[in-house]
């Protein structure tokens, strides 16, 4: 495996990983059974993955590589035995705000590889990326991240055109560092800084 390939595989399985604790962290947060931990962990880890795969007609990846949800069940145990205390809330952001970097990359490298187009490859990039946060939310009866005007598809988009554009232009290694950071940066400017798009500015339609 060489190192770009090797690259890769860990930004999977970390992505996985980190979307796996953010979801045994929502399932701390309304404090249910180890069960429920680990159905979080799970959907939240290959939710996303899961989508893309089915869109682009591929072989769903933890259907033949089961290991991934084992790193699920795994992030889902480390959370049930260190608990639920202060600075947990901020954890999950952090490392929702990491799978969510890894997976752009991740997401969009799949559907080029498998020959999709490169607009849609962002689009799956972004769907990989997001997905597996909405249903955490919703499971969690939390409210959406797509409801908020947080960024959060914005960083996911700009991580995912990044590495798209820079590869096609034969930088893959470049394309890799530059897709994570830049998703991972601005997602992390709005955890700190509270950045968000502009909203409408017109009025809204009456009911």
């Amino acid at each position: 495996m060489d190192g770009l390939a090797l690259t890769l595989t860990v930004l999977d399985y970390a992505a996985v990983a980190v979307f796996g604790a953010s979801g045994a962290l929502a399932a701390a947060r309304r404090k249910h059974d180890i069960i429920t931990f680990g159905f979080f962990a799970a959907v939240t880890g290959v939710g996303g993955g899961t989508l893309r795969d089915l869109l682009i007609d591929a072989p769903v990846f933890w259907v033949l590589r089961p290991e991934y949800l084992v790193v699920c069940l795994a992030a889902a145990t480390a959370i049930w035995v260190f608990g639920w205390g202060r600075g947990r809330e901020r954890l999950l952001l952090w490392l929702d705000a990491l799978g969510l970097a890894a997976y752009a990359v991740v997401g969009a490298l799949k559907a080029i590889s498998l020959g999709v187009a490169p607009l849609a490859a962002v689009v799956m990039g972004v769907l990989t990326a997001t997905f597996g946060g909405v249903l955490r939310d919703v499971l969690a009866h939390e409210p959406s991240v797509l409801l908020k005007r947080e960024l959060y598809v914005t960083p996911a988009l700009l991580g995912a055109t990044l590495f798209v554009a820079v590869r096609a232009v034969g930088q893959p290694e470049l394309a890799v560092a530059l897709g994570f950071l830049a998703a991972f940066g601005v997602r992390a400017g709005a955890i700190l800084f509270g950045w968000r798009m502009p909203g409408f500015p017109g009025r809204a339609p009456p009911d």
